[in-house]
């Protein structure tokens, strides 16, 4: 299952992906100002809780959700750009929440889900032990 999470900014490219996936939706309900830590943390629990597999979170740029996702222990998230970054993303940092910015179009970010969901992580030493790595930082 995914999830997938916004702020006002993303708001409306969120229900666009909503409409064509079948996506677990947590919020935003709306273009009304709010503040994007809220919405990065409802997915990040998710994640942590197994509610879901992999976490979608869009805002203007990308870079807050991002940051604020990456605060929770267990939570690897990757601000995606290109498709090149979505397949990283899951082969070498086996992440679990993705981070698009709301000027990325809906075709971009579903194909990017897509590159990501079409990987598997590599399990080579050095990319366990790193992700391992990440996990445990205090």
């Amino acid at each position: 299952m995914i999830g997938i999470a916004s702020d006002h900014r993303g708001y409306d490219l969120k229900q666009e992906i909503i409409n064509r996936k079948n996506y677990k939706d947590y919020g935003t309900d709306g273009n009304t100002s709010v503040d994007y830590p809220l919405y990065a943390n409802k997915i990040t629990k998710a994640v942590i809780n197994k509610e879901i597999d992999l976490g979608i979170l869009i805002c203007g740029t990308g870079i807050g959700m991002s940051i604020a996702a990456n605060r929770i222990k267990g939570i690897r998230c990757a601000k995606v750009d290109n498709l090149e970054d979505a397949k990283y993303a899951k082969l070498h940092n086996n992440a679990n929440v993705l981070a698009f910015s709301a000027s990325k179009s809906i075709d971009f970010i579903l194909e990017c889900i897509d590159t990501f969901l079409a990987n598997e992580a590599i399990q080579e030493e050095k990319y366990t032990r790193r992700n391992e790595m990440l996990d445990n930082l205090d």
